[in-house]
């Protein structure tokens, strides 16, 4: 490494205000425990099934999704939406990637919707759930698509790339704990306004936060054993 390399990346760690997120293996294995848990919890309709049932008469009691409030609420799910993650994460990206001239911010995105997707809905496919508004009293079937929530998913592992790339590139303190906040609060008002809302069961939401801390330190473990070698590379390549 250079030494304006090593200079470059000194100053990137000194303007750090809050970490990349990077979740402990612990926290992964615990993930990954619980949302199997979870899962064998409701295909063998155990007590966290009933659990569900009841979150969502009280839910049902409270009239959310017929009130005022419903756009508000509505407006919160969004916070776990793929299509507003995916404008900010292009914006933060395409900046990175002119400012810093580098492809590393993009292939991890990239990655991390990838494997969102493919998890995600092979979840979704193989179990089949119905979500609480499902016509019949049906918990299961063909055209389930409840588990896991993808708003949550979607809030945990995207949120925390953005996190990761404001975190390490060093931008602006502000920037960096607006995205902590996204990355840690973000998943968890969008599992409530997802309930409250009776669009998912509580178990759905558990299950997507579940999957998206995995699959954030999947592509943290990727980005480390995979790109970081093959942009290290091809930047190696150019320079020369």
């Amino acid at each position: 490494m250079t030494s304006g390399a090593v200079r470059d990346a000194d100053l990137r760690e000194r303007s750090r205000v809050v970490t990349v997120g990077r979740p402990a293996w612990w926290l992964v294995a615990v993930a990954f425990l619980v949302g199997v848990a979870v899962t064998l919890d409701l295909l063998g309709h155990g007590s966290l099934e009933r659990m569900d049932l009841r979150v969502s008469e009280i839910v049902s009691h409270l009239g959310l999704d017929d009130s005022r409030a419903y756009p508000v609420v509505w407006l919160v799910t969004q916070i776990g939406g793929r299509a507003v993650i995916l404008i900010c994460l292009a914006a933060l990206v395409g900046y990175l990637g002119w400012r810093r001239r580098t492809w590393r911010p993009l292939l991890r995105v990239l990655l991390a919707l990838a494997l969102l997707t493919v998890v995600v809905y092979a979840v979704k496919t193989v179990t089949g759930r119905t979500a609480p508004a499902y016509p019949g009293s049906f918990f299961f079937h063909s055209d389930g698509e409840s588990f896991p929530s993808g708003h949550v998913a979607n809030a945990v592992l995207m949120w925390g790339v953005a996190r990761w790339q404001v975190v390490e590139y060093g931008l602006p303190a502000r920037l960096q704990r607006g995205c902590w906040l996204l990355a840690v609060v973000g998943p968890v008002v969008t599992a409530v306004a997802m309930v409250s809302l009776d669009f998912h069961w509580v178990t759905d939401a558990i299950a997507g936060a579940a999957v998206g801390i995995v699959l954030l330190g999947v592509v943290h473990a990727l980005d480390a054993a995979v790109l970081s070698r093959w942009v290290g590379a091809r930047a190696g390549r150019q320079s020369a």
